[in-house]
């Protein structure tokens, strides 16, 4: 594993070797190029917008932005691939431009090459090269970083297909054979992280389990990433006491630096989430704690 520092605008414009590794877990900030995303609305759709929001998200603390063109909420329905790639590339170019690392969220080969042709550093595949089988051996050819997240179908069916007997040792298997998949399509070990794909064909008790046993996915002896933003399992918890009704995705960011905490914990590589600032904070707090704490620290809270 490379332990070179891979952070902000300070990276390189060449690939950097192996994967970004700091004292700390990292903070991936999400800039959605979509006008139907679940959590900002099509906010940052316009490039000039998308750019502006990046570069604010690393001005906060933001050590990789993940530039996303296709929404993978429950229900979305993909772009055509000429509209995705409309969507991220000028934003990748630019962000990527100014020094920044930058991830391209695609679950396309091709979108994936022409974003690492435009200065992408890292290839964020939510369907871990299941959605398309060009995808690992071009990024084995290209030689960037890659996150394989665990995924069952596309967004138009997933959660019909939450149906687990033990979730985490199902999502763990699945992700060994993700991993297997990947090194044998020639994607270097250093440069493979896992998901555990919170929200993705799973409902909201697959999702508290996954993060209570985050430790049994880190096992896996690769780094995590966790992407738990604003997702609606927060929203239901978070839900108004009298209606019922879940709290609106924008009002979720103090919960999402909460798993941020959790998740850093256990070891987590990465976090992925709107809210970069108190994120930022969130994480450098925990990294402080942990060298205090006990090798075994107790999380489990007794009733």
């Amino acid at each position: 594993m490379s332990t070179a520092t891979w952070t902000g605008r300070g990276v390189p414009a060449q690939h950097p070797r192996g994967l970004p590794r700091l004292d700390r877990t990292l903070v991936m900030g999400i800039v959605n190029v979509t006008p139907d995303s679940f959590s900002d609305g099509g906010r940052w759709y316009d490039p000039r917008r998308a750019v502006a929001h990046g570069l604010a998200l690393v001005d906060e603390g933001a050590d990789i932005l993940d530039v996303g063109g296709e929404s993978t909420r429950p229900g979305a329905v993909r772009p055509p691939v000429e509209e995705e790639l409309r969507r991220v590339l000028p934003v990748v170019r630019e962000l990527a431009a100014t020094g920044v690392a930058v991830s391209v969220d695609t679950m396309r080969a091709e979108v994936a090459a022409r974003a690492i042709e435009a200065g992408a550093a890292l290839v964020n595949d939510v369907s871990g090269g299941l959605a398309d089988p060009a995808m690992l051996p071009l990024v084995a050819q290209a030689g960037t970083p890659y996150v394989a997240m665990h995924w069952r179908g596309h967004s138009d069916g997933m959660q019909a297909r939450a149906g687990y007997g033990d979730v985490v040792t199902e999502v763990a298997d699945a992700l060994r054979l993700r991993v297997d998949a990947a090194l044998h399509a020639g994607i270097p070990p250093d440069r493979l992280i896992l998901d555990p794909g919170l929200g993705f064909a799973k409902d909201a008790d697959h999702n508290w389990q996954l993060l209570a046993r985050l430790r049994e996915i880190v096992a896996l002896g690769r780094p995590v990433l966790v992407g738990a933003a604003r997702k609606s399992f927060l929203g239901r918890l978070l839900a108004d006491p009298v209606t019922g009704r879940p709290r609106s995705a924008g009002l979720r960011d103090a919960a999402t630096s909460a798993v941020s905490v959790l998740a850093a914990a256990q070891g987590a590589w990465c976090v992925r989430v709107h809210d970069v600032a108190s994120t930022s904070d969130a994480v450098r707090v925990t990294a402080r704690w942990g060298r205090h704490a006990p090798t075994e620290a107790a999380w489990t809270l007794t009733p």
